[in-house]
């Protein structure tokens, strides 16, 4: 069993404002912590894995195929390999949640 603490891992800044920190992974999944401050925006981009997340403070609107989707405290969200989308914090809090990827992620591009 991998055990990862999020109070050991130093975060990463992939983007202005947004903080990712991989956590506990294995052969076929990965969990990613994420920070994302106050108008902060992930531009739209697609990568192969599926995507899914749980959101636990501040919210995050999504943008997929046009179509705007808030995700708050206390829900979870899917995203299918593949699929182009943004993200933008438009609150006056930070957002903080994890993301899961099937397959792993292994060495993502944010992290050199």
């Amino acid at each position: 069993m991998e055990r990862v603490s999020l109070s050991a891992v130093e975060g990463t800044e992939a983007a202005d404002g947004v903080s990712l920190a991989l956590l506990a992974g294995s052969e076929s999944m990965n969990v990613q912590h994420f920070e994302i401050d106050a108008g902060a925006t992930i531009e739209k981009h697609s990568h192969p894995h599926e995507q899914t997340g749980f959101i636990y403070e501040g919210e995050l609107t999504f943008v997929l195929e046009g179509e705007e989707v808030v995700c708050g405290p206390g829900d979870s969200y899917a995203i299918p390999g593949e699929q182009p989308h943004a993200a933008t914090n438009r609150g006056d809090e930070p957002v903080r949640g994890v993301d899961i990827f099937s397959p792993p992620r292994e060495n993502p591009s944010w992290q050199e």
